[in-house]
C-alpha cells in the first residue's frame, strides 16, 4: 500500500540555461524537501529567464536547486547557505561538477548569513527553510534588508503568506501559488 508520506524525489533538474536538464541528487534527510520543479519553473517564469548580473542568495540551501537553477540563468554571484555538513559535501560536488564559478558555498545558519550582508546588495533572495523550523519571521527580517530595493524574495512555506502578515518586515506580495503543500510567494519591498 502506498504511504502516504510523500516521498521526496531522488533527484531534480536544473530547468533552463546554461545546464538545462542537470539532475541534481537530493540527500535522504529528514526535514529536506527540494523545490519542486514545477514550482521553480514557474519562480523562473515570473522573474525572467536571463539573471545576467543578479547577486542571488540561498540561504536554506539544501540540494541546491534553486541557486544553481539562478547560476544556470547567469546570475553573476550565487551564495549558497547550508548548515548541513553531508548537503554542504554534495552542493560542492556539484559546483565541481558544473565547474560553477558564480557559485560561492557557505557552511552555517541562513538567517545570520542573511544579516551579514550588505544590505539593498541581493538582486534576489531565496528562502525555503525547513517547515517546522520556526524560522519564517527571522529570515524575512533579514531578507527584506539584504535585498535591493527593486529586488526579489522568494519565499516558500507551509501557510500562504499575505500582504498584512508581511508588513512588519516590509514586504508585500507581487505573485503566489500553491503546490501540494507548498505555498511559493515572491516578494518585494512595500512601495
Amino acid at each position: 500500500m502506498p504511504s502516504h508520506h510523500s516521498v521526496p524525489p531522488r533527484e531534480v533538474r536544473i530547468i533552463g540555461g546554461l545546464w538545462k536538464r542537470t539532475k541534481l541528487p537530493v540527500a535522504d534527510k529528514p526535514g529536506l524537501r527540494p523545490t519542486p520543479d514545477r514550482v521553480r519553473e514557474t519562480l523562473f517564469n515570473w522573474l525572467g529567464h536571463d539573471l545576467s548580473g543578479w547577486h542571488c542568495v540561498d540561504a536554506f540551501a539544501g540540494t541546491g536547486a534553486l541557486g544553481f537553477e539562478a547560476a544556470s540563468r547567469g546570475a553573476a554571484q550565487v551564495l549558497l547557505v547550508e548548515q548541513d555538513a553531508g548537503l554542504l559535501a554534495q552542493l560542492q560536488k556539484t559546483k565541481t561538477r558544473l565547474d560553477a564559478h558564480a557559485i560561492q558555498i557557505q557552511r552555517g545558519d541562513g538567517v545570520m548569513a542573511l544579516r551579514r550582508l550588505a544590505p539593498g546588495g541581493m538582486h534576489l533572495v531565496l528562502l525555503d527553510p525547513p517547515f517546522d523550523s520556526g524560522l519564517y519571521e527571522s529570515a524575512l527580517s533579514a531578507a527584506a534588508t539584504a535585498v535591493a530595493p527593486d529586488g526579489w524574495v522568494y519565499l516558500e512555506a507551509p501557510v500562504a503568506w499575505t500582504d498584512a502578515t508581511l508588513q512588519p518586515f516590509g514586504l508585500v506580495v507581487h505573485r503566489q501559488l500553491k503546490a501540494g503543500a507548498v505555498h511559493a510567494h515572491l516578494l518585494r519591498r512595500a512601495a
